[in-house]
């Protein structure tokens, strides 16, 4: 049975649906412990501590900062592509044992021409990291999400009406 005010929140996609702008929004309203694997990766790679690609290295560290971060009722929102059932599966595997409830959301741009001037037109915030190109989007392995899961189409929406949406979903 999920607590009261703890939620593990994972907003997943592709980049430059807009998953990142929603996310930042609910974590610091909620008070919730933000975690953006982006961020995360490329402190890995920052550090040079794996020989190889971060592969699933982001992940995992993202699932162990949640994990304890919702200890004490805390809120966690999780901002990541989350592209296959195996990481998908993941979150679920933490927010059972803490008791939590778990919201899943995928954000999508369902319009291609907007998607790729989103990709095209932005800038890193994080140091040292490479935004993917318009082709690195299209070539990425992106599994179909199955099971129960909010989806939000923002390819019509302005991000402050996205984050409504999203909110509403989310509730009290």
């Amino acid at each position: 049975m999920p607590q009261g005010g703890s939620m593990l929140v994972v907003v997943g996609g592709l980049p430059g649906t807009g998953k990142t702008t929603i996310s930042r929004v609910i974590a610091a309203r909620r008070s919730a412990t933000y975690l953006r694997i982006d961020t995360i990766e490329q402190a890995i790679r920052t550090a040079r501590v794996l020989a190889g690609d971060v592969g699933v290295a982001g992940y995992g560290v993202a699932a162990a900062l949640a994990d304890a971060n919702l200890i004490g009722s805390h809120t966690v929102v999780v901002d990541c592509v989350n592209p296959v059932s195996e990481s998908r599966r993941a979150w679920q595997a933490i927010a059972a044992p803490a008791a939590v409830r778990l919201v899943e959301i995928e954000v999508v741009c369902s319009d291609p021409l907007e998607h790729r001037r989103r990709i095209e037109g932005r800038a890193s915030d994080i140091a040292g990291l490479t935004n993917p190109t318009w082709q690195a989007v299209l070539d990425r392995h992106y599994e179909p999400w199955e099971g129960p899961h909010f989806v939000i189409d923002t390819a019509c929406l302005s991000p402050e009406a996205a984050i409504s949406v999203v909110e509403r979903h989310i509730g009290a």
